[in-house]
């Protein structure tokens, strides 16, 4: 630590301080300051020094000394603490920069010195100053004397300098005057007050404050001459790089200006940002995947979604720990989402019987037809729209989430890459518009696939859609008449209801009953159906419009039995009795049916429709939409939206991302800023190129 002040330390023992304590005392008064840490000694003098001097006028030096005062409850001083004087010593003036100032009582022997030794271990090369002048008689003792023989290499040749003695402050020609007579009178002591005088010729040159600054003259000269090439070239080299960077600072400028060729430059670069964002999700592997890429985990905890809504299972689709950023997350995304779209669960613990009551008794109150059927698609309708919608809303938020993350890789490639970036670069206003327009158009595409995800789900869950989800077979719900009516439980049936499964195997036997049990009242559409209505019916359809007969006669019969449909083939041939007694037997109640309760069976086949809507619109139709919705127009609309949305505005709106407020006068300053240093740097290049012509 250097200081342009003298610096009084004082070392106080004090036995309260356990860990030393410095205080620096206030300059206009005897009092001491507060304790200063350490490491804030050194900034502290140096804040004093620099006030100080500011107030004396600019002065570079001072003599108020700078009065510290270090307080310890130290005793005795270690064993190493003159190794350690003697290692900061060494650290202090190894630097070659340093001069080494060594000063020492003109009547120690060089022998005796105890500081010399490592004076000549950091700088071999030394000057001693000596006024031992008068104690040499002979030649021999001064030639000895001189030739430093023992003490310093043989290489070495030292400069002996003699000072004036006068301390008081006078002019600099006085001072040069009382110099050169110094000289004068050691040459002339050496010359006649020694016997035989001394090696003029050898040591002469070697005397004298005015030979050490002929000697430093000529060094320097020297020194300037060998290093005048490469001083050259760096100047040269420094005032080229000064005026290519001036040319840029004017082209800026003048850019600033030319609207024309600040929209080709954004139009290649947009174009430019397009292609990386193509590139990407087509499939790349620049950028590093450690910076922009992302886990499974990762992205759903930026996306703020810790899980898949409506999901009690923990997700975790192939290569979930990788991190992938462009098509492959897409691709990942899309399957956790159909993973998480099969984990879901139809809630049936959740179904009240409230609800297809209501249903039932609606129904009954109407036409007693469909009721359970009704009830089932009403609660699995329900069920798909609370469970799926959520899931879907969250799919295209994750999507949009990673092509948000696209739209930053390529960024960061087309900075590195792109098409105008160095016109543009220094642009912040631009940049951030250009990240503002991918992000708004990957808003839209968020919008634009909610709406098609929330169509197919209402498509998916319409009555038309449900009656397709039905089945095939065309087995219907068993007639109220089986059960005595639209309950909610229902222990006792017909015994003929399942008379038209005895002869069939056992397997299509077992799951014609299941869709017995579970299929609905109204026969599901067939492809003869859907698209015309025939004229007269097929054969097919005789028995199924036979018993949809019976039962809505037996319903405007107001009680079982009364009134009947008589589809025998002769009246003749079977007593009425007995006809109404095998009705009575076959259609109306008899304790053989047993089918499951009304409330089992409609949460079952509305299970089974929640299945089936939860395949078409997850497992069909949101992969397809989700694709065609996000990627294909971020492929070809994505340029052209861009480009309407920042070039698609008048000159002044355009020019506002380029010229913000005050920008174009710090350019300028900037500009007259290396203009003066372009000029600085040529004079000195000429100044040198002058100088080393005259070394």
């Amino acid at each position: 630590m250097g200081t342009r002040r003298p610096l009084i330390v004082q070392m106080v023992h004090d036995p309260a301080a356990l860990q030393p304590r410095c205080r620096l005392q206030d300059e206009g008064s005897e009092e001491f300051g507060a304790p200063l840490p350490e490491s804030a000694i050194a900034d502290a003098i140096v804040k004093r020094t620099q006030d100080h001097l500011r107030e004396l006028g600019g002065a570079s030096v001072s003599g108020k000394p700078i009065v510290m005062r270090a307080e310890w409850a130290r005793n005795g001083e270690a064993d190493s603490t003159p190794d350690d004087i003697m290692r900061m010593v060494r650290e202090q003036a190894a630097p070659a920069h340093r001069l080494i100032l060594f000063l020492q009582q003109s009547s120690v022997e060089w022998a005796s010195s105890l500081w010399l030794h490592v004076v000549q271990e950091v700088d071999p090369t030394f000057s001693k100053f000596d006024n031992r002048l008068k104690e040499f008689a002979e030649r021999w003792e001064v030639d000895r004397y001189l030739a430093a023989t023992g003490y310093l290499p043989p290489s070495v040749k030292p400069f002996f300098v003699a000072l004036p003695k006068d301390r008081q402050l006078q002019g600099s020609a006085e001072w040069r005057r009382q110099m050169a007579d110094v000289d004068r009178a050691v040459f002339s002591h050496l010359r006649d007050g020694v016997k035989g005088g001394f090696d003029e010729d050898h040591f002469g040159s070697r005397i004298g404050f005015g030979n050490l600054k002929r000697f430093l003259e000529e060094e320097l000269a020297r020194r300037y001459r060998e290093a005048a090439p490469a001083t050259l070239a760096l100047l040269q080299e420094r005032c080229e790089a000064v005026a290519k960077e001036l040319i840029a600072l004017e082209a800026r400028i003048q850019s600033c200006s030319d609207v024309a060729s600040l929209r080709r430059a954004g139009m290649a670069y947009a174009a430019s940002m397009a292609a990386h964002v193509q590139a990407i999700l087509q499939g790349s592997s620049d950028p590093d995947p450690s910076q922009h890429g992302m886990s499974s985990e990762d992205e759903r905890a930026r996306c703020n979604m810790p899980q898949w809504p409506g999901v009690t299972e923990a997700v975790r689709p192939p290569n979930a720990g990788l991190r992938l950023f462009g098509g492959a997350a897409f691709e990942r995304c899309l399957n956790e989402f159909q993973e998480a779209a099969n984990a879901l669960r139809f809630p049936s613990a959740s179904v009240a019987r409230d609800r297809i009551a209501n249903v039932l008794l609606a129904r009954k109150g109407r036409d007693n037809l469909g009721g359970a059927t009704r009830a089932a698609e009403d609660i699995a309708r329900q069920a798909a729209r609370e469970l799926l919608s959520p899931l879907l809303d969250a799919a295209c938020a994750r999507l949009a989430f990673v092509l948000r993350r696209t739209v930053d890789a390529a960024a960061e490639r087309a900075s590195r890459s792109g098409a105008g970036r160095e016109l543009l670069q220094p642009y912040t206003a631009f940049h951030a518009t250009l990240r503002a327009a991918h992000a708004s158009f990957v808003s839209r595409l968020e919008a634009k696939a909610r709406e098609l995800l929330r169509h197919h789900l209402d498509a998916a869950t319409s009555e038309f859609a449900l009656g397709l989800m039905a089945g095939a077979a065309d087995i219907m719900w068993p007639p109220a008449a089986c059960g005595g009516g639209a309950r909610l439980a229902s222990d006792d049936g017909s015994g003929g209801c399942g008379a038209g499964l005895e002869n069939l195997p056992p397997e299509e036997q077992e799951h014609d009953m299941l869709a017995a049990a579970m299929l609905p009242a109204r026969t599901p559409f067939r492809p003869s159906q859907i698209g015309t209505v025939p004229e007269t019916p097929s054969p097919g359809d005789l028995p199924a419009q036979q018993a949809a007969a019976a039962a809505h006669a037996a319903r405007r019969s107001g009680g079982a039995g009364r009134q009947f449909v008589d589809n025998t083939p002769s009246k003749g041939r079977v007593p009425k009795a007995q006809r109404v007694e095998a009705g009575m037997a076959g259609g109306v109640g008899g304790g053989n049916c047993a089918l499951p309760s009304t409330y089992s069976e409609v949460v079952s086949f509305a299970e089974r429709l929640f299945g089936r809507i939860r395949s078409s619109v997850a497992g069909q139709a949101a992969p397809t939409t989700l694709k065609a919705a996000f990627l294909e127009p971020m492929c070809s609309e994505l340029p052209t939206e861009v480009a309407l949305e920042l070039f698609a505005r008048a000159d002044g709106d355009f020019m506002a991302m380029f010229t913000a407020a005050g920008a174009l006068a710090t350019l300028q300053a900037k500009r007259d800023a290396v203009h003066r240093r372009a000029e600085g740097l040529l004079k000195c290049k000429t100044e040198f190129q002058e100088l080393a012509k005259c070394l």
